[in-house]
């Protein structure tokens, strides 16, 4: 039997004096409110009531038990209320992993604005390029960019993620422009170690990654930023999603390549969050929010303020 139903049965049994009132107001059987009795006495190996066709009447231990249910089962209704209420009420801390360039460029500036929407959600943004365990670190939600490898997880769509291929004008100018992806051999090309596609000595491009081309550089990262850098000073080439390279080309800092092999698909930018049928509402909000400010492709920060 349920143990906490058969507290909540016993309650109802000594607060109205009959198994048969507890029943009715239980909405249950009255042989249903003996067995849960019956139970909870085996359970404890003790007598709760004394019965007489009539009436109970508590034993000492029953009475004693009876204290202690009406401390324990308020608790009980709180803490389930508590639990129940974030399904539909965004509160509480919620644990978010991102990339960290992207975090950094285009999560974090939204986060402002949606506390401000939320204000009782309190947000842990950890910001890495390795791709954690959701569950096993205890994330609410992550976004991933890249192809999803099959998993448990949910995943929602927010956009596109185009790989580029670009280089400062000074090393372009110092080295020369490759036309082809076979001429990428002759430049100094600078590698991101953590890519589940690309490798210190292989590029690949198409959309499928079908077209492995040898390349060399004297520079491996594992994070985008750094690449970015050095090749804004000139260092080299890189092949870089748009969301690190997109404001570099903007200011004319690099320069987009245009190679005789399209460019690899990366996947996409998908946010990512545990299985779960029901969701609670802080996570359903912000997959809602990321959603909303991705909904042309690209987020829409909001102005400060």
């Amino acid at each position: 039997m349920d143990r906490i139903t058969s507290m909540r049965v016993f309650v109802r049994a000594a607060t109205d004096g009959s198994l048969s009132a507890a029943a009715r107001h239980l909405g249950m059987s009255p042989a249903m409110a003996t067995k849960h009795v019956n139970a909870l006495e085996a359970r404890l190996g003790v007598k709760l009531f004394h019965r007489t066709t009539r009436r109970l009447a508590l034993t000492e231990a029953g009475s004693d038990y009876l204290d202690a249910c009406l401390r324990i089962l308020p608790e009980i209704d709180e803490a389930e209320a508590a639990a129940a209420s974030q399904r539909t009420k965004a509160t509480g801390l919620l644990r978010m992993n991102v990339p960290l360039s992207f975090g950094r460029c285009f999560v974090a500036p939204l986060i402002p604005g949606f506390c401000r929407r939320h204000p009782e959600v309190t947000v842990e943004l950890g910001l890495s390029d390795a791709e954690l365990d959701l569950i096993a670190g205890s994330w609410d939600l992550a976004v991933r960019i890249g192809r999803l490898a099959d998993s448990p997880l949910q995943a929602r769509k927010l956009g596109d993620s185009p790989m580029l291929v670009c280089a400062s004008p000074a090393y372009l100018d110092r080295r020369g422009v490759p036309r082809r992806v076979a001429e990428l051999v002759q430049h100094n090309c600078l590698g991101y170690t953590l890519s589940g596609t690309q490798s210190r000595d292989h590029w690949a491009f198409g959309s499928k990654g079908e077209v492995r081309v040898p390349v060399r550089g004297n520079l491996l990262a594992n994070n985008g930023d750094a690449l970015l850098a050095a090749a804004v000073r000139g260092q080299g080439i890189v092949y870089q999603p748009e969301f690190i390279v997109g404001a570099a080309l903007a200011r004319g800092e690099l320069v987009r390549l245009d190679l005789d092999r399209p460019a690899m698909d990366l996947g996409g930018i998908h946010v990512l969050y545990p299985p779960d049928r029901r969701p609670p509402a802080k996570v359903r909000v912000m997959i809602d929010y990321l959603a909303e400010a991705f909904a042309n492709g690209r987020p829409v920060i909001p102005a400060p303020g």
